[in-house]
């Protein structure tokens, strides 16, 4: 194999491929790139076993063949050459070496035979649809703050997409949650994904699906079995084993008949809660919040350090309410919120409060309370 190829497009597809690879593995092959060379284009594929990244790239090919290297000793490399710079890559099967030149600087590095190299599985996906990248981005963005990391509870490790019905009939829907809080997003069902098993897809590969999501615009092919997951541009496709188990019933756990309304400018909120959370101790995290007529107090109280309180102006009309949450919570929910206005629901102090954005019901929060 002996291609030639610009740095800056080499560098994304290897920075694509060294995320993906297991840092800590014990099979050396899954610490390595698979290049292959054929026509006019190169493509570069990394697997752990349970995600599988494929990024095609234009290439000039002299010679088409395929082999595998480090995927992070590659990406080490190629971000350390000079931009603009024009990389050739020679692989020499007879010494096993993979040569890396550009300008003055050559690199050799040791390969591992392509045959080694596992290839997941294809599978039958039942369900082929397409959906723009900014609603993709956007279900997936704003859930995944919520996913759990408790090893344990493995059927929370991810978000739950799914398709569901909403106020304005069936909608694709994400939801993650930890016990603590829960975060619930739709988006319109795109034609074709009627018969969509829900799948978890894991947190790993919620992580990685991020960088295909660039463009907003750009329509991305997702496929769907009851195993797997494939998201996939023209250039880059994603294959992820989805978590198998079964995700509990979400919609118990969404009050609605929380009647107590407060609405708060969600930048004023957040900052409030950061300022009087300075003095919490870090375990608890405790903030205490004292609603009454148009005032939110919002207050903690550590023994160790001291104490801090801070008011905002809200439109509130209900009675007295004196209500507890974690602030590490309540700041990932409100950072969230991308219109002016948080809308808070509550019940009682013991009970889980519901967050929107003003009346847009296509994202909900819920959060649990702590007692202050």
């Amino acid at each position: 194999m002996k291609i030639s190829i610009e740095r800056a497009t080499l560098l994304k597809a290897v920075s694509q491929a060294q995320s993906v690879v297991e840092r800590r593995n014990t099979i050396p092959i899954l610490a390595n790139v698979l290049i292959e060379a054929e026509g006019e284009s190169v493509s570069f594929r990394a697997t752990d076993l349970d995600i599988e990244v494929v990024d095609r790239v234009l290439a000039q090919v002299e010679r088409a063949g395929a082999t595998t290297v480090s995927a992070v000793m590659l990406h080490e490399i190629v971000r350390k050459l000079p931009d603009g710079a024009l990389v050739a890559l020679n692989d020499d099967p007879r010494t096993g070496r993979l040569t890396v030149e550009a300008g003055r600087s050559t690199f050799s590095l040791a390969t591992l035979p392509r045959e080694d190299f596992p290839v997941m599985a294809s599978s039958e996906y039942t369900s082929n649809f397409a959906a723009k990248a900014g609603i993709l981005k956007r279900l997936f963005e704003k859930s995944k703050f919520a996913i759990s990391t408790e090893e344990t509870r493995y059927y929370l490790n991810g978000v739950y997409m799914h398709v569901a019905e909403g106020e304005d009939g069936r909608m694709l829907r994400c939801v993650a949650t930890d016990g603590h809080r829960l975060a619930r997003v739709d988006a319109p069902l795109p034609e074709g994904a009627e018969d969509m098993p829900g799948v978890i897809v894991p947190r790993k590969t919620v992580g990685e699906l991020r960088k295909l999501l660039d463009d907003d615009e750009m329509q991305i092919a997702i496929s769907v079995s009851e195993t797997k997951v494939r998201f996939a541009t023209p250039e880059i496709s994603l294959t992820s084993k989805v978590i198998d188990g079964t995700f509990p019933d979400y919609t118990r756990v969404i009050p609605t008949g929380n009647t107590k309304r407060l609405e708060v400018d969600a930048s004023d909120f957040a900052k409030s809660v950061d300022r009087v959370a300075t003095v919490s101790s870090e375990r608890s995290r405790a903030v205490k919040l004292v609603l009454e007529e148009d005032k939110l107090t919002l207050s903690v109280n550590s023994p160790d350090s001291g104490n801090a309180s801070d008011e905002l102006v809200v439109a509130y009309g209900d009675e007295k309410l004196e209500i507890g949450f974690n602030a590490k919570y309540l700041l990932e929910i409100a950072s969230q919120i991308d219109r002016e206005n948080a809308v808070f629901m509550f019940n009682t102090a013991g009970d889980p409060a519901l967050v929107r954005e003003g009346n847009d019901t296509s994202a909900v929060y819920v959060v649990m309370p702590m007692r202050v």
